[in-house]
């Protein structure tokens, strides 16, 4: 299964928010924190981008307005053009002044998250992983560690919300695997991962490692490696 990605930066954001629906800017504007504004502005922003490339629409102001992304009751975001389901699904994710896009075709299971290579406590690890990924953890030369922290937690991210369930379920009721041992390259560097749910599902994906951010990407069913996306200013 094809799936597509498209990262954009606060600097690709353009200046005025006339490219937001009259729904979302009232929305926008009673947001009381700013980091909570700028991350929502980025991630609709990028999300109705990663739509129109994908769905060939036109990228004008007025052209997006009629994009909107709506939340369905378990919070997953949800693709509606000219009021109408797009055939599409779409997994948001943004961290330190980057909001990334995941987007594949209607009906499937899809999730994507963006993480920071970052020192994690031993009490985080132990009470957010399993005994198994713990131990995948500690084999690990002591300098290599934050990053395979960082990828783990970034698919249980991931797969929490290609379930639609986000941070409801105990992160430790996934499982991720993948052979460390090897290092073969995937299209644009992305490695292949797999994560075993407690409730039985099977994921595939996707995670990449470039500077200090890990992207994650899962899927049912299982996914091709992401396709970057590009867009142009309009």
């Amino acid at each position: 299964m094809e799936t597509y990605w498209l990262e954009q930066t606060e600097t690709d954001l353009p200046p005025h928010d006339d490219w937001l629906s009259s729904g979302e800017a009232a929305l926008l504007s009673r947001m009381r924190f700013a980091k909570r504004r700028a991350d929502w502005r980025l991630g609709r922003w990028t999300a109705k981008c990663a739509a129109a490339v994908y769905l060939a629409l036109p990228r004008d102001p007025r052209s997006l307005r009629e994009i909107v992304v709506r939340p369905a009751p378990s919070g997953a975001p949800e693709l509606f053009v000219v009021n109408r389901p797009a055939a599409v699904t779409i997994s948001i994710s943004h961290r330190v002044g980057i909001a990334v896009c995941a987007i594949a075709m209607c009906g499937v299971a899809l999730g994507c998250d963006l993480e920071l290579i970052e020192t994690r406590s031993g009490s985080f690890v132990a009470d957010y992983f399993t005994s198994k990924e713990q131990e995948l953890i500690l084999r690990e030369p002591e300098e290599d560690r934050p990053r395979l922290a960082a990828v783990l937690w970034s698919a249980k991210e991931s797969t929490l919300k290609a379930l639609r369930e986000g941070l409801r379920l105990d992160t430790r009721c996934v499982a991720v695997t993948f052979d460390t041992q090897t290092n073969h390259e995937h299209a644009a560097g992305w490695q292949p991962l797999q994560v075993c749910c407690a409730r039985g599902e099977i994921l595939q994906g996707w995670w990449q490692s470039t500077g200090q951010l890990v992207r994650t990407l899962v899927s049912a069913p299982a996914p091709l490696p992401p396709l970057f996306l590009r867009c142009r200013a309009a």
